[in-house]
């Protein structure tokens, strides 16, 4: 599996010109703790996370109220530039990046511009899935190959897979069934549903 596969997208950025509390809402309103930070040609220049704006409130300027604390930018209080990764690369290198060099976020980009981001709890919803991930992203792929259409329900349990629902061919369950197999959390498939 790839860091394409796992990314949130479209990616959540702000700007280095914004003010500081944009990046605040920013990570309220999306619940994340970091933000990639881009210029104006939308190009990565750094990364904005809860420690960072955490410090800037601890700054002796913000508690002692000054104008020029509630004045600053976001390219004054992020980090600098962060560990990325391409589209293609493996979740395990992605991890064991986040593992060495202790970060929470890390910015898929193609050509310097962000494209997705993939967060600890995307590598270990990946890695160490559940059976109600296993299942969300079994349904999506299934649904995904129907079209956009529920036409096979998807349970599992314990890493076990049942899919339902009637198939027009043998080929077309076939599909089913490795698109469910190679799903993260897997570990066996039941078929209930017919082939016509």
């Amino acid at each position: 599996m790839h860091a394409k596969d796992i990314m949130s997208t479209p990616a959540r950025t702000v700007h280095a010109d914004a003010p500081v509390a944009e990046a605040v809402a920013l990570l309220e309103r999306q619940s994340i703790t970091a933000a990639p930070v881009v210029d104006e040609h939308d190009v990565l220049v750094g990364l904005v996370s809860e420690l960072d704006l955490l410090r800037h409130q601890a700054s002796p300027a913000a508690r002692a109220g000054a104008a020029e604390a509630g004045a600053r930018r976001v390219r004054d209080v992020m980090s600098g530039l962060p560990v990325t990764a391409w589209p293609d690369a493996e979740v395990t290198d992605v991890a064991s990046v986040m593992v060495a060099q202790d970060v929470h976020t890390v910015p898929v980009v193609v050509s310097g511009h962000v494209v997705g981001v993939v967060s600890r709890c995307d590598v270990l919803r990946t890695l160490l899935p559940t059976d109600a991930a296993a299942r969300r992203e079994a349904q999506r792929r299934l649904d995904v190959y129907a079209d956009g259409r529920r036409r096979w329900p998807v349970t599992v349990d314990d890493g076990v897979a049942t899919i339902g629902g009637e198939f027009d061919d043998d080929t077309e369950r076939a599909v089913a069934e490795a698109l469910v197999r190679t799903t993260a959390g897997v570990g066996a498939v039941r078929v209930t549903a017919p082939s016509g």
